[in-house]
């Protein structure tokens, strides 16, 4: 696994490095077109560091763009059709919807062109390789360090990404079987959907927390999920909740270091990023991929925050 340390400037609105017309870059290096699952969040912005870093190193060529909202399949599905008419050497694809996008993957596949998954999988075979987080560990994790906050019993709940999404499926199940199966004493009182939107997450934690009084927690499974928790929390004074989150990010990081958020779970976007054009660039060349690249996880709080380890894979 790699480890990059990391800083981030403001995100840029350009979705795109480089254009190119046909196979290969215009002075000659392979092409690695990049789609994304998004765009805003600090988490997408330091994927495609990590991808910018492999294409220097590896001397490619890459483009690296997404939707604006990690609800726009339809988007998404117009950046890799777009992607494909540029007849790039492997293609690099973070699924919205794990099965929206087949079609053209296996279009991809015909033609020849390699297919490297990254961060969220897809319902195929056709990926030589998937480089991402084993979510289901990582939310059993965060359902772990929950229970142990809760003095596992009392009432929880979750709110979620999406459930179209491998990950968001992973890191809803991954965190309630864990639940089930290890802490009899804790229910689950509700799993709602923001689409990793800040403001949509901000309301569904809000009619949790009014709908269930004695609530003692809850699991936010992307960086726009955990935010918006935060923000609820921060709204209607309920300061007493055990809020565990999942990405980094200035504002988790801000919310953990004041105290609004308990802890995270980080990934290793960098790390997500350099794997996904290294896998890509060795399918071009004709080298054997590994199938699941794990980029890793941690579980990062106020106490271990500015250890080297965890300050090597959160990102601001």
């Amino acid at each position: 696994m790699f480890l990059f340390s990391l800083v981030l400037g403001a995100c840029s609105s350009d979705q795109s490095n480089t254009d190119n017309d046909s196979g290969g870059s215009k002075d000659g290096k392979p092409y690695i077109a990049i789609i994304s699952k998004g765009f805003q969040h600090q988490f997408w912005q330091a994927v495609k560091q990590g991808a910018e870093q492999a294409a220097k190193e590896f001397d490619v060529e890459i483009t690296f763009e997404g939707p604006e909202s990690e609800s726009q399949v339809d988007k998404q599905m117009e950046m890799l059709r777009a992607a494909l008419d540029k007849n790039p050497d492997a293609i690099g694809f973070a699924a919205l919807d794990s099965q929206a996008a087949l079609s053209l993957l296996q279009e991809a596949s015909d033609n020849k062109i390699p297919v490297i998954a990254f961060d969220s999988g897809v319902e195929s075979e056709i990926p030589l390789a998937t480089a991402a987080t084993d979510s289901r560990a990582a939310a059993a994790l965060a359902a772990d360090k929950m229970a142990e906050l809760i003095g596992e019993e009392g009432e929880v709940a979750v709110v979620a990404h999406d459930q179209v999404s491998q990950t968001g499926i992973d890191r809803r199940d991954g965190f309630v079987n864990q639940i089930k199966e290890k802490y009899p004493n804790i229910t689950i009182v509700d799993i709602q959907y923001g689409g990793g939107d800040h403001l949509k997450s901000t309301d569904a934690a809000k009619a949790i927390m009014q709908a269930y009084p004695n609530l003692k927690g809850i699991f936010g499974t992307n960086e726009g999920s955990a935010i918006g928790v935060v923000n609820a929390v921060s709204e209607v004074n309920r300061n007493d909740l055990v809020v565990i989150g999942f990405d980094s990010g200035k504002q988790q990081i801000d919310a953990i270091k004041n105290g609004l958020m308990t802890g995270a779970i980080t990934q290793n976007p960098v790390g997500i990023g350099y794997e996904t054009v290294k896998a890509a660039v060795d399918a071009i060349n004709g080298k054997e991929v590994q199938k699941n690249i794990d980029t890793g996880f941690f579980y990062y709080d106020k106490d271990n925050i500015d250890d080297e380890e965890i300050a090597a894979v959160i990102y601001e």
